[in-house]
């Protein structure tokens, strides 16, 4: 029997995935947000990491579509703009370990696109393909039963004023990272969840540029963080996005920030361990100011613990689970809640007496991959806040080490890793005989001196003005 009503909290990609895996098994399906949602791919308030960064991962992306049949998301995001970004042969990494090789298999294509264009493009493609999926604008202030049964939630409107109460026979939270569900649980009786934070005191700094004449094609360039220094982790990233710009993004652990400031936010991008970045950021024009944002902790609340849990409420995405943004698993591991959500449903009818609970342990379970990476290198930094590094963590710390020496000069160890940081396989991959055997024996092809570029690349290089 088909329920009434299920409402998502959250009208951003982990709610929206939700309303989409509960679609098929009620009647209806009110998603709300604080925000008034825009027509287009625009800034919204209630998205703190907005104005960074975004990758969706390919492992992400393959669950969206799973969720979204004929919904074509790649075909929307490409068509909106959004650019794809073959890891193996696009990409110009250097990891600690060295640079990264670039390689003539195209796989592991991650989409590249501004926040606000990735999070229009699910929402369309959500609300397009499911009838009865509808947005309000409204504010959930609690939830509505008890301990055993949750049946609703309390509404305010935009401002904070009062408006009627929603019933409702399931309750997604997908609010985020500034979720009320413990407090919310509290209120109803359910109490002693645990929390765990872990904070790295990363500081991330970005500003959009347009890409210089000649750069069209230019690919996606890294200097990745060293979590293995004793000092404070720093990079550098620069993320084709729509428009012919580049996002460029400056990320700094506790005792190492980037400035706001635009002159030394290139000059900090100068003395990373490359100054590629630095160097081609200062031939392109900015098209704005030098976005910080500081809210970057891993945070994870112990949901499937719970000594009971009432039926009808799960919580996903970053409600459960919330991970440092400079990994960019956020989006994807929020699309795997989604479809534990989903097959919950499908295998067991959302009628199951004990399935908020079996689902909210299905979520933890997808989300423990990127928990454990994000948090496992983290633990590393030195000033690192909410936890330290165990004997656990060093050994791993070493083994990923020489995980990473190696994919500079083989494709099979660099296969493995971009299966689990994509997440598209879980961290085990990275211990099957083929990633054990090269971590051991190392990489096949000597180290390279600096960035493989092409021939084109160097040109347009070699072009640049020597940096002041």
């Amino acid at each position: 029997m088909n329920a009434r009503r299920a409402v998502v909290i959250g009208a951003g990609p982990a709610g929206l995935l939700a309303a989409a895996a509960l679609s098929p098994a009620v009647d209806e399906v009110v998603v709300l947000d604080r925000d008034e949602l825009p027509e287009g791919p625009e800034h919204r308030r209630g998205v703190p990491q907005s104005r960074h960064a975004h990758l969706l991962m390919p492992g992400g992306l393959e669950v969206m579509e799973e969720l979204l049949p004929g919904a074509d998301l790649r075909g929307r995001l490409v068509a909106a703009g959004a650019r794809e970004t073959a890891l193996s042969s696009d990409l110009l990494a250097l990891a600690p370990v060295g640079w990264f090789r670039r390689w003539r298999h195209r796989t592991f294509v991650t989409m590249t696109a501004g926040r606000p264009l990735l999070e229009w493009g699910v929402r369309r493609a959500v609300l397009d393909g499911s009838r009865n999926v509808v947005v309000r604008r409204a504010q959930a202030t609690g939830l509505r039963g008890g301990a055993r049964r949750v049946t609703g939630v309390h509404l305010a409107d935009a401002e904070g004023g009062p408006l009627e109460d929603l019933d409702a026979d399931w309750v997604v939270d997908a609010s985020g990272r500034g979720t009320r569900l413990l407090p919310w649980l509290d209120a109803l009786g359910v109490g002693g969840v645990r929390e765990r934070n872990v904070d790295s005191g990363l500081t991330n700094a970005t500003r959009v540029y347009r890409t210089p004449p000649g750069a069209r094609d230019w690919p996606m360039t890294l200097v990745q963080a060293d979590p293995w220094s004793g000092r404070p982790g720093r990079s550098g990233m620069i993320v084709p996005i729509e428009d012919g710009a580049w996002m460029v993004s400056l990320g700094g652990m506790r005792g190492s920030e980037p400035p706001k400031d635009p002159d030394a936010f290139v000059a900090y991008a100068l003395n990373l361990p490359s100054p590629l970045v630095g160097r081609l950021i200062e031939a392109a024009e900015p098209l704005g100011p030098v976005h910080l944002s500081r809210s970057t902790s891993n945070s994870r609340r112990y949901l499937e613990k719970a000594r009971r849990w009432p039926e009808g409420l799960v919580a996903l995405g970053d409600a459960a689970a919330t991970f440092n943004p400079v990994y960019g698993q956020g989006m994807s591991a929020a699309a795997l809640g989604a479809r534990a959500l989903a097959q919950a449903v499908r295998e067991h009818g959302i009628e199951a007496p004990g399935l908020a609970r079996r689902v909210q342990r299905a979520v933890a379970r997808s989300a423990e991959g990127a928990w454990s990476a994000a948090v496992g290198t983290d633990v590393l930094y030195p000033g690192v806040e909410g936890g330290r590094a165990t004997v656990g963590n060093r050994v791993a710390a070493a083994y990923s080490r020489r995980l990473y020496h190696a994919a500079t000069g083989s494709y099979a160890a660099a296969a493995a890793l971009w299966d689990v940081t994509t997440l598209r396989t879980p961290p085990s991959r990275l211990f099957r005989p083929d990633a054990l055997l090269h971590a051991l024996t190392g990489p096949p092809l000597p180290a390279l001196s600096g960035p493989p570029l092409t021939a084109a690349e160097r040109d347009f290089l070699a072009g640049l003005a020597p940096s002041a």
